[in-house]
This record gives structure tokens, C-alpha cells and sequence, in this order.
């Protein structure tokens, strides 16, 4: 039987964005591989999500690490310790062929060698052996070898620099272009805010792209082998 896929996020604080979570798990959903439960909301929506499912299940972030503290915070309350045919995955973090996909959308918004960036990750509270922080830092370093430049970490809430001072800083350091990276997986008011700051361009959330889908997907058939060990 193949377990059951329930893509979790935070889906409280904004329409738009719960509408661009359903429409990933919708996309995922479509490539037929294992059925999939959207668990888009509060911590009493997810735990009631879980427990109406009967048999195995995976639960899978649709988020990345470090771009959506409401989602980690909601995932990390989840208790999945009585139930022997379940598990959770991590968020999706240095993943090569997302990082690729990111230089792929600098170059579509018009970057240009030289050009600063600045990638846009959210930023929030340190959990117990949250390494999310961490995670950031290693995709702004694949991020410059790729591009062949420093790239500033810079963070919408809570953590610092902000966003705002990154770019900023790269100013102040020559780069008259600066170009934002946004670390997110789907569209919401971030977005919004992240285009005021007045940077050159701002990369769009991945989306349900297809290096998005094959990821999740990996991560479901890696949980699903190590339920059945």
C-alpha cells in the first residue's frame, strides 16, 4: 500500500497563498505516484488531517527550510510517535537542482554577471536542533558558486540582516544592480514586500514547478523505503 502523502504549511495568514499551496499539492497529486492530503491550515486542522487517514502515511513540508517559520513551527508540534506507520520528512534545503532552478529565474528577471543578489529566506525563532538557519547559509553559498559572486543572506522577519539591509549593503559595496532571490515555494504577501524594497529584480516563488514535484516526490519514496525496512 502506498502511504499516504500529507504536504503540510501554515495556510492562516494569507488567501492568496493557501490558494498557491492547493494548487502544489494539486500539480503533485497529478503525476498519480501516491494519493495526497493537503494539510493547509492550523495545528488542530493538521492533527485532524493525520488522523483521518487510514493507513501508512509521509509527512512532507511544502516549504523550505528557512522560508516559512509559521509552517516550521506548525510541523514541529506535530507528534507522530504512536503511530508505527508514519513519518515525517524535512523541509526541502540545499537541493542542487533547486538551487539551479533559482539561477535559472535570476536570469530570466534580467541578472546579469556583476550584479549583486540577495537571497530572501523568512527568518523566525530557533527551534531544538533547528538547523534551518543553516540550511539558508548553504544555499546563498551553492547560489554564488553558481553565479560566480557573493550572495547576502537576508531575512524578512525576526532573524537579521533584513532583506532591505542586504541590499542595501551591496550598495554601499558598488553594486548599483541588485538582484533578490526569493527562497520561498509559493506566492503570498512576502512577495508584495519584497518588491517594494527596491531591488533591480525579485525572483517569483518556485511554484509547482517540476524540479519542485520530482523533489517531493523523492523525499515521499525515501520515507515510504524506510517505513517499509
Amino acid at each position: 500500500m502506498v502511504p499516504t502523502m500529507v504536504l503540510v504549511a501554515d495556510g492562516t495568514r494569507d488567501t492568496r497563498r493557501k490558494e498557491a499551496l492547493h494548487d502544489l499539492a494539486e500539480a503533485v497529486a497529478d503525476r498519480r505516484e501516491a494519493p495526497v492530503q493537503a494539510a493547509f491550515g492550523s495545528p488542530t486542522e493538521l492533527r485532524a488531517a493525520v488522523e483521518s487517514i487510514e493507513g501508512p502515511l509521509v509527512v512532507v513540508p511544502a516549504f523550505l527550510a528557512g522560508s516559512d517559520a509559521a509552517s516550521t513551527e506548525l510541523l514541529a508540534g506535530l507528534d507522530l510517535d504512536s503511530r508505527f506507520d508514519a513519518c515525517a520528512t524535512a523541509p526541502l534545503g540545499a537541493v542542487p537542482s533547486i538551487v539551479a532552478q533559482l539561477v535559472t529565474r535570476l536570469h530570466a528577471e534580467g541578472w546579469r554577471p556583476g550584479d549583486g543578489v540577495v537571497l530572501a529566506a523568512d527568518g523566525g525563532p530557533e527551534l531544538p536542533g533547528n538547523s534551518e538557519r543553516r540550511q539558508v547559509i548553504d544555499v546563498a553559498r551553492m547560489l554564488s558558486r553558481r553565479v560566480q559572486t557573493p550572495v547576502q543572506v537576508g531575512y524578512l522577519h525576526a532573524w537579521a540582516p533584513s532583506v532591505s539591509d542586504a541590499v542595501a549593503r551591496l550598495r554601499r559595496n558598488g553594486h548599483d544592480r541588485v538582484a533578490v532571490a526569493t527562497w520561498q515555494l509559493v506566492d503570498g504577501a512576502d512577495l508584495h514586500r519584497l518588491r517594494e524594497i527596491g531591488a533591480t529584480a525579485v525572483t517569483a516563488p518556485f511554484g509547482p514547478s517540476p524540479v519542485v514535484i520530482d523533489t517531493l516526490l523523492a523525499q515521499h519514496r525515501a520515507a515510504t523505503a524506510r517505513l517499509a525496512a
